[in-house]
Formats: structure tokens, sequence, C-alpha cells
């Protein structure tokens, strides 16, 4: 009988079929997981330091997405693509896409968990006024224009969906103050003094979608003008999508424009894209000839592919020619025939065989692989107690051991678990200087600490006599802002020293060499904060911030520049806050279980020693030990087994951590 999943799986096509497989193994690993926690109470192992670690683990599982950014100039079809890829399942066009500039503003399309509504919302095209960056006014539910979405009504959620093309018209006074440059925009017919420009500067939409519910969210980009007058996109979230597709048109291949958006916000040091960057080449159909055959249209096709793989000097098989809209028309009508002409499964294909394997890839790194460390260390004390068990039970199939005998065994494991509880006691110890050092770490990041460079920031800038001085101020910001990094690092390693000095006094009258410490670690931040310096300089290079209003330029620095600056200091205090309980914690979890291994021993030998029984009757106790721990080693080795299957999208290039 095939299940409902598996109906599910087979109705679904193309990219959705590939994140229902990747959102399905997610599902695997969050209840291998909760086995594993569960397999821990049984045995009365957990912890609370193990179980809020592991609810980590399962709280970046269910939060976990796969942001692909669609960037490209005006008029190339993004969002065209982008309603073959996501919105076919509707039966018709739902994002505007008509002729013209249809997408004013960054679109962000999601399912959102905590609704069973679906939405648009909508942000004011004056919100850039203040000093408030799109990702905090995402917490001011207030700031928003919400408009409900009727998914079962295509026709309304496409006319509500149609307010993402909305313009007005504004002075060159105002568009300049909204970040805008008046020479990019178009002008009001028969009135020079006033420009067009979008009616709001971000939006939301959430859609209670199969292929979204499954983790996949995707912004769409507005083209050039509208990338430069909104630092935030180009500074933070199209370098943060772990997948870009930069969309070209066929027909005109790599333009002057095209090559800027590539080099200037793509192309990038410091960008995430760890699951690529690739290139489309849309409108093939304009290329289809009947009158010169196939074979002439492929040739024009590849050689506009090898081209452009040449100017963005990136692989030839990371450009894919393709027609966003016959894949559209061919996807409604369910013409398979023209959904293959389009090529639009080919870049399906590649999104599920190169992003999403890629994903699966950093879920293992960021997670599995803890949780595996974690579990061998539970398996590796079962086997010694398995070890020990076997010991004792071919010892009595020679001799009926004495109540002496039997007492002197208890009193060496009750030995062993001595050991155990004063290293428990010594750790808890350890753990409490490292709580000191976690506070001092804490300390040098601090969000008052953070705030005063901030502050101070605002004062220099506001002080400044001429533009030449507030670049200069905002230079400094970073040169602060490092050095209190600087200052953190070398704290980190000195706190480092003292977890490897506690690791080796813990191994080193065991045989527990498996146990690894995990250091303190924000090289990612690191990282982050010097692409973001380089950002901020190629921002204060720009010619017009030399014509820019004191009190624009700083609004602009603030909602962009401090705002990013400012998760990174969130997210080195998360770091350091969760650090120290970390650090210590395979000590902990081993110590732990072994004592609790050992107390059960101790009592079951404690049991048989206080009666006279014979060989058979001591036999069958241990034997009913050696039962239950192998039952439990084998549930164990199980959660092992599972949590080291291979992801959906395995590639060669895929290396499990199984061993």
């Amino acid at each position: 009988m095939v299940s409902a999943m598996s109906i599910n799986a087979l109705s679904l096509k193309g990219l959705s079929k590939q994140v229902e497989a990747y959102s399905a193994w997610k599902n695997h690993l969050k209840g291998e997981i909760q086995h594993y926690q569960q397999w821990l109470e049984e045995n009365n192992l957990s912890s609370d330091d193990i179980h809020q670690r592991l609810n980590r683990g399962l709280n970046l599982l269910q939060d976990d997405e796969l942001t692909i950014a669609f960037v490209g100039e005006y008029s190339r079809g993004k969002t065209e693509l982008i309603n073959a890829l996501v919105f076919s399942e509707f039966g018709q066009r739902m994002l505007p896409s008509q002729a013209g500039r249809t997408t004013m503003c960054p679109t962000e399309i999601f399912y959102d968990s905590t609704r069973s509504d679906s939405y648009l919302k909508l942000l004011p095209i004056e919100t850039r006024i203040q000093e408030q960056s799109i990702s905090e006014y995402k917490h001011d539910l207030e700031a928003w224009h919400e408009i409900p979405i009727d998914i079962s009504d295509p026709e309304k959620m496409s006319f509500s969906l149609k307010q993402l093309a909305s313009t007005r018209t504004a002075t060159v006074l105002e568009a300049r103050s909204l970040g805008f440059d008046d020479r990019m925009l178009e002008h009001e017919p028969g009135d020079t003094g006033r420009v067009i420009i979008p009616v709001w500067r971000h939006a939301m939409i959430s859609l209670d979608s199969p292929l979204l519910k499954k983790g996949l969210r995707v912004l769409d980009t507005p083209g050039l003008n509208a990338l430069g007058s909104e630092p935030e996109l180009t500074v933070s979230m199209i370098p943060k999508a772990q997948a870009i597709v930069f969309v070209l048109s066929v027909d005109t291949g790599v333009t002057a424009s095209d090559k800027t958006i590539w080099n200037k916000f793509i192309n990038i040091d410091g960008a995430d894209h760890r699951a690529g960057r690739f290139a489309v080449l849309n409108k093939i159909d304009v290329l289809w000839d009947d009158l010169q055959g196939d074979t002439h249209t492929a040739a024009s096709i590849e050689k506009v592919r090898q081209t452009s793989a040449d100017h963005l000097k990136m692989p030839v098989e990371d450009v894919i020619p393709l027609s966003a809209k016959q894949g559209l028309i061919g996807r409604v009508k369910k013409d398979d025939l023209l959904l293959q002409k389009s090529a639009l499964p080919k870049l399906e294909k590649l999104i599920s065989k190169r992003i999403l394997a890629q994903k699966e890839v950093l879920i293992y790194e960021a997670l599995i692989h803890d949780v595996i460390g974690m579990l061998k260390s539970s398996q590796s004390i079962l086997n010694e107690r398995l070890s020990g068990l076997y010991e004792r039970y071919d010892g009595l199939s020679n001799n009926n051991l004495s109540a002496e005998e039997l007492q002197a065994l208890a009193d060496k494991t009750h030995k062993d678990h001595d050991l155990y509880y004063k290293k428990l006691i010594t750790l808890k110890s350890s753990r409490r200087l490292m709580q000191s050092q976690g506070e001092i770490l804490q300390q040098l990041m601090s969000t008052s600490r953070f705030g005063d460079i901030v502050e101070q920031t605002r004062t220099d800038l506001q002080d400044s006599w001429s533009t030449l001085g507030m670049i200069h101020a905002m230079s400094q910001f970073f040169v602060k802002l490092e050095k209190e990094i600087e200052n953190i690092c070398t704290e980190a390693k000195l706190a480092d020293k003292m977890v490897s000095a506690i690791y080796q006094r813990f191994t080193a009258d065991i045989q527990a060499s498996h146990l690894k410490p995990r250091t303190f670690s924000i090289k990612t931040q690191r990282k982050q904060l010097n692409a973001l310096k380089l950002k901020s300089a190629q921002f204060r290079r720009q010619p017009k911030v030399l014509m820019t209003e004191q009190s624009i330029l700083i609004q602009r620095f603030f909602n962009t520049f401090i705002a990013e600056a400012r998760l990174l200091q969130e997210q080195i205090m998360e770091e350091a806050v969760r650090w120290p309980d970390e650090a210590l914690l395979p000590l902990m979890q081993y110590a732990l279980e072994q004592k609790k291994q050992l107390e059960e021993q101790v009592a079951n030998l404690k049991a048989m020693a206080s009666n006279t029984r014979n060989t058979k009757s001591q036999q069958i106790e241990l034997k009913e030990m050696i039962d239950a721990s192998r039952e439990q080693l084998a549930q164990a080795e199980r959660i092992h087994h599972e949590l080291s299957l291979p992801p959906p999208s395995h590639s060669d290039g895929f290396q499990g951590i199984a061993n």
C-alpha cells in the first residue's frame, strides 16, 4: 500500500519534488535526534546541558531555510522565472511581470509557520527617512501595510500582488532624500520637476504553498537603480543568500549594466553564496526559428552561453539557457513538450543537485557532526560496560563466585564510580571558571559597549564640518569595532588554553582520547565584518556621497552599516553566552554517563553478593544485565546509522561522517 507521503511526493514535479525530499530528510533527522533524547531519558543519561544542546539542533532544523536570490537588470524576466518556479501551481501568472519595470521593490516569498493565513506585507518607501533597517522594521508590525491573500481564489490573489508594482510621483528633492539617484528615474510625463518612485520599500509574501512550506525562501530583486538606492539589499540580503540566480536575456547577453550588477553586488568577497552562483540566459524563445531549424537555434544559444560564461568568468555549465515564459505556459497548460523545450527543468535539476546538496552538507557540518559525537560517547561507555559484564560472566563459567568475590567486584566498580564522581565535582568547579571567562568575553562585546561606539560615531558624524570629516568618522567606526573584536580574540585564546588544560587533566587516567574541546570561534563574524568594512568603503567612495545632505548620509549609514554591525555584535554575544556551557559538555556528558552506569553496576553486584546463590542464578542475572546493555547499544547504533544516512541529493563530492 502506497503511503500518503509517497503519493504527495509522486504528485510533485521538478524543484518541488526535490525540496520535498530535502524536507523529508530534515524531518527524519529531527525524528532521530528526538529518539536519541528519549534514549538518554530512558537510560537516565540525560542532563539539562545535553537537553539544551539537542534542542538547539532541533530548532536549527526547524528554522532552516534555503534562500535563493534572483538578481538582474530590469526586464530580464526575473519575476516571470519566479512565477514559473513557484507560482505555476495556481494556474496563472501571479507576480506582475508584464513588460516594463514591474518589480519596484525587493520581495521576499516564503512560508510563515507562525501564522495559518497567507498575506502580503508592504513597507512604505517613506520609512527610508528613519534610522531603521528593513530587518529592524520586521519586528515593527505597525510599520507594514498588510493585505490578506486568498490562495483559493487565484484572480483575487493576482490582483492583490499587483501592489508590488505600485508607483507614485515625487519631487526630485524628495526622491533624493529617499536615497534615489534622480538621474536614473523616469520623469512624470510633462513635468521635469517630478519623478516616478515606488510606493513600497520592501515586500514580504507568505504563502501556504507546498514548496515554500518545505523551507524554500525566494528573494526577488529590482534592477540596478533600485539595488543602488537600497544599501541593505546589497550589503546584507543578497550576500547572505545561499544561492544566486543571475538572470540575463539571451538576445543581449551580458550588457554593461549586467556586468555592473555582477561585479558590484554579486561577485564580491565576503558573500555567502556557498550553494553557488548561477546565470540564467532567459528568453531563448525569441531565438526559436522555424525556418532555420533547431540546429541553428541551438548553435546561436550556445554561442551566447559561452560568451556570457567568459564575461562572468564562471563555468559554462553554470549558465542555463531557458524560457521562463514558455516554462510557465507549459506548466499551467500541462504541455510537457513545451515545458521540456523551455529548458526550465534544467534549472530545477541544477537547484536540486547543486544547491540543495550543498545545504545538506551544511546541516551535517553544523549539526549532525556534533550529535554523532555525543552519540559516540554514549556508545563508547556502553561498550566498556558490556565488556566488563562479559568478563564477569565468563569468570562465572569456570568458578562460582563467592559473596566475598562479588563484593570485591562491587568495591572495584564503586572505586571507578568514585573516580568519575570526583571528576564531575572537578568539572563543576571548572565550569564556574568557564562562566567567569564567558562573562569577560560578554563584557567585551556587550550591548552597552557597542552602543557607546555607535553613539560616539553619531556624535562625530553630526559634528563633522565636511563630507570628508564624515567619511573619516565612518571609517573610525570600523577601526574601533575591529579593536574590540581583537580584544575578544585575545581573551578567547586564553580561554581556549584553559579548556585544553581541563581536557588533558580529565583524560589523563582514562580511555577518552576521542573527547575533543569546542573552541570559541567567531571566524564567520570576523569575515562578515571585514566584508561589511569593504562595502562601507565602496559606499564612501561613491561620488553622490559628496553631494548628499549630512542628515540623509547619517541616516543611510546607520540603517545599513550600523544595523548590520549590530547583528554581528548580537551573534558574537550569543557565542560568548553559549560557549562556556558547551566547551565542557563532552566531558560532562562522558563523566555523567560513566557515573550513572557504574552506579547501576554497584547496585546490581551488591544485590548479587547479598544472597547466597549458585553459579547458574548469578549467570542469569549477569545475562539479563548483558542483554539490557546490548539492547541499549543496539538502539544507539540504530540511531547512529540513521543519522549517518546520506541525504537525498547525495553527490559524489559528499563525504558522510558516520565513521
